[in-house]
This record gives C-alpha cells, structure tokens and sequence, in this order.
C-alpha cells in the first residue's frame, strides 16, 4: 500500500511530473495539448497530456482520464500513475492486445488551482452539449441560486433558512437535482455548463477523433470523486440513454454498474455530459464507459465546500487567509489524503481496468 501511496501527489505540478516520468519510464508515446492562455499559480504551464502503451493498430482501445473536475484530479492521477508502476496490469495490457491511452488532467486549471471547474468557471461535465439548441432552462436552480452562492460567507441564518425550506419541503434528492443537473443562465454559479464549447471539450473530442474513432471497440473509464460512501467506487453509465449500450457496459464492467437514468446513482442525471466526447467524435464504435466514482465526505459536506469555494471565486479579494481556508477543505471534501483511501480506490480502479480489458478483448 505504501507503494500505491506515493503515486498520489501534493499539487497539480508535482501530479504532471511524476505521470510524465512514469510514462515514459514505460516508452509510451506521451503528447501534450498546453493550455493556449492559462497558467498555473507559479506561472507554470497547464495541459492535458496523453500517454499511450500498446498497438495503435489494434482494433479495441481502453481511455482512462483523470482531473474531468480539477479537484478530483488528486485522486485520478495517482491512479494513472500507479497503474503505470503496476507490472501485473502492464502485462495485462499488452496479452489482451487493446491498447491503453491515459488522459492526465482534462482540467488542468482546475487542477493546479484546486477548483472543481475550469478558467471559466465552466462544469466540464456539464459542457458537452449542443449550443446551437435552445437551452432548456434550470427553474429549480434559479430560485435556489440566491441561497446556494450567497454574497457573504459564512452565509447568514436568512440564506440558510430559506435553503432549509427548500430541504424540508422538497427533500435532499429534489436539492441535489437541482443543483447538480446542471445550469446555464449564472456564470457565477455551480453547476455552470457554459455558454460555449470549453478549450478542454474541444481537445477532449478530438483525442477520441484522433485515437479511437477508426476503432472497433472503445471503453472508457473516467475518474471521479465526492458521491457515496468513504472509499466506495461506483461504477456509473456513461452514455447514451439507450439499451445496447448500457448492456455492453455492464457486461464489460460488471452488474454493478448503475444509471442515473434508471435512478440507481448516486448521481442524479446530468445534462450536457462528458461521454459525448466519445459517442459523438466516434459513430460506429461498439461503446462502454463508467464515470468511476469515488465516495469521500458525505454529501452535505461536499456542498458546502462547493458553495464555499464558489464564493472565494467569487469574490478574488476576500483575505488570504479565508481564500486558503476554504481551497484547504474543497481538497479536502474531494480528496482523502490516508495511505487506506488510496489502497482502496487503486485496488478498485484496478478491478475495474482488468474487467474492461477483458470485455475488449473478447468483445
């Protein structure tokens, strides 16, 4: 376990450097997509870096991509990371004949800033939608919107009076609907989709174009926390509301695998999401992805760091030590900084990488 451990790393920066060297201590075939105008808090330069291990002829690819909300990236990247440093999963790889391709960091900004969304204030998952189609609009979130961002934090007992009403009289999962479906009428505000394709949907969608979309088969597994119990991996659809797909994802992936269209998520549905990405840049293609979600605070927990660090976004010029406070515990609410909590999100992302290479290989 201490091995897995320190494939976890402290900052986005150190994260980039020690997945960098562990690909290429493997020879794998690393580009990079830097980031045409953001930085890092050092001025460093932020990007989504892809390593690839295997055959580029081979007819079933395997993605795995850390970081889609930079916060959760901590955790997405030591996995990457471990998985390179694991001789048993290497071999895997190379005797099940799919190639493997690691996407480190789809939001570097959010990352290297530790903030869940990216430059723009943008929810990456919530951004893979077609812009050209009305929107329609989040009724739920707009009436909830004065209370869940408030002009002061620590909100005042009005803003979470007016909240709590919400809770009694329409319950927790109507709250986490709400809020989490996804929203684009308030920039400043959670769950924001955006008004346009962000820089990393346009470099996402063309990685699947460029690596993926002349294949036969393609599964995907995308690394996120902050739902469900402490440690516990979920295995959530990624795809489309159709039948097929979901088939072919549980039967790569195992039963267990849940949708928050059928309600069986812990994640409430969500508009705009990531697996468009691949569905749309690769008709054809015999699909199964998860969003593998790892459990880390109890919700409540996680919202009210959310809405704090919305705040601190914000409001640029709150005091130092405030600002630092709040970045302190939204890493905290989304990452578990215990050499257990690695083990058992490595061991279960591991089971869960062996499963999709089985389910590639054999078809």
């Amino acid at each position: 376990m201490s091995g897995v451990a320190g494939a976890f790393a402290p900052t986005y920066a150190a994260a980039r450097a020690r997945f960098l060297a562990a690909a290429g201590a493997r020879d794998a075939l690393l580009i990079e997509h830097v980031h045409p105008h953001a930085q890092g808090p050092d001025s460093e330069p932020l990007a989504i870096d892809v390593a690839r291990l295997g055959r580029r002829d081979a007819p079933a690819l395997l993605v795995v991509s850390s970081g889609t909300h930079g916060v959760e990236g901590y955790c997405g990247s030591g996995i990457q990371v471990a998985l390179l440093e694991d001789e048993a999963v290497l071999s895997a790889v190379s005797r099940s004949g799919v190639e493997l391709l690691l996407v480190h960091a789809v939001n570097p900004y959010g990352f290297a800033h530790v903030r869940r969304t990216n430059e723009e204030n943008v929810d990456l998952n919530r951004n893979f939608r077609d812009f050209r189609a009305p929107i329609a609009p989040n009724a739920a979130y707009d009436e909830l919107h004065p209370f869940i961002v408030p002009t002061a934090w620590p909100p005042g007992p009005d803003t979470e009076d007016a909240l709590g009403r919400f809770l009694a009289t329409r319950g927790p999962a109507a709250l986490q609907a709400a809020l989490t479906r996804g929203q684009y009428a308030h920039p400043d505000g959670l769950f924001y989709g955006g008004n346009a394709p962000a820089w990393s949907n346009g470099v996402l969608r063309g990685i699947f174009r460029e690596h993926a979309a002349d294949r036969q088969m393609l599964g995907w597994i995308d690394i996120h926390t902050g739902l469900g119990p402490e440690g516990h991996g979920e295995k959530i659809y990624s795809g489309p509301d159709e039948a097929q797909p979901l088939a072919r994802t549980r039967a790569w992936f195992g039963m267990d695998v849940t949708s928050f269209y059928a309600g069986t998520s812990a994640s409430a549905e969500v508009s705009g999401s990531l697996s468009a990405a691949a569905t749309d840049a690769c008709p054809g293609v015999a699909y199964a992805g998860i969003g593998l979600e790892f459990g880390t605070v109890p919700l409540q927990h996680a919202l009210q760091a959310l809405r704090a660090d919305q705040w601190r976004a914000n409001h640029p010029d709150a005091p130092a030590p405030v600002r630092e406070g709040i970045r302190r515990a939204l890493r905290d609410a989304f990452f578990i900084d215990t050499d257990e909590w690695k083990g058992m999100v490595y061991g279960q992302a591991r089971v869960a990488l062996l499963q999709a290479l089985a389910g590639l290989a054999t078809g």
